[in-house]
């Protein structure tokens, strides 16, 4: 865990409504930011490199917003330039009746990264504590006791190897509301337009909620939650490059040894 204006404190209250949707931080705007912003990115290949070579650690990145905001975009920008061969994207959508039929972590467990790699969830295990208290799919007893749940699991994977970083991508109401818009007016973005995101709109307020509780509850030392201010993609980029690359440098991140007596090879 990395000290961060947007970083969610373990331990403490939460309450969206304190938090900036359109901060900018100390920029003045998208060509202020962009050079350090693309220093995050080839940082972050850097860090890769090792990481995947090492063979030590895992990456976990989470990404969590409410509809429109910004998940896919994030996660193409963030990590455009590093080597595909060690990041991994999974996009967890309703559940298939398998993925029905066994316990509400079974699914994300199956797609945790290895050691070496950086593992990417776009939605993950939280909507279980989201979309199915908002819709009341299961009893409230039984997703009040996910919290502890996701807690544990998490703890696992941290003393395993595996660093978490969460991050909820956060929009207005507003600014959802113009995003949609735009899928609905642009007929090359009209792929990305469902007509349930209409009706899950309605629910904005029920699911403000759900994620205050998400974030209070599971923001831990060792699986940190970080609030993204998100209405501007350009700063989205910057907090999430700049959480990610200082928690990578953290790490005791190394090149394995080379071949014992590796000076005396040559190639004729």
């Amino acid at each position: 865990m990395i000290d961060s204006p947007y970083l969610a404190k373990p331990g403490k209250k939460f309450k969206l409504s304190s938090h900036k949707t359109d901060d900018k931080g100390e920029f003045n705007d998208k060509e202020d930011a962009e050079p350090v912003t693309k220093k995050h990115l080839e940082r972050l290949d850097q860090l890769q490199e090792v990481l995947y070579a090492g063979r030590q650690h895992a990456i976990l990145v989470i990404f969590q917003a409410m509809d429109g905001g910004g998940k896919d975009g994030a996660i193409e920008h963030i990590f455009s330039g590093i080597n595909p061969q060690g990041c991994g994207v999974t996009s967890f959508k309703k559940p298939s009746e398998v993925e029905a039929r066994h316990d509400f972590l079974w699914r994300e467990h199956l797609a945790v990264p290895e050691k070496g790699m950086i593992g990417i969830f776009n939605r993950s295990h939280y909507e279980a504590v989201l979309v199915e208290r908002v819709h009341n799919l299961v009893p409230k007893k039984r997703w009040q006791a996910r919290y502890e749940h996701i807690n544990a699991f998490e703890k696992m994977l941290s003393d395993e190897g595996v660093t978490i970083l969460k991050f909820f991508l956060h929009i207005s109401k507003d600014e959802q509301r113009e995003r949609l818009q735009a899928r609905l007016d642009n007929q090359e973005k009209h792929w990305k337009f469902d007509p349930n995101d209409i009706e899950e709109r309605k629910l904005w307020n029920e699911y403000q909620h759900a994620y205050e509780d998400v974030i209070a509850k599971c923001s831990t030392e060792w699986a940190p939650w970080y609030v993204v201010p998100a209405d501007r993609k350009w700063f989205r980029n910057w907090v999430i490059g700049d959480t990610i690359v200082r928690t990578m440098e953290k790490l005791d991140l190394k090149f394995p040894a080379p071949v014992e007596g590796i000076r005396k090879y040559k190639i004729e």
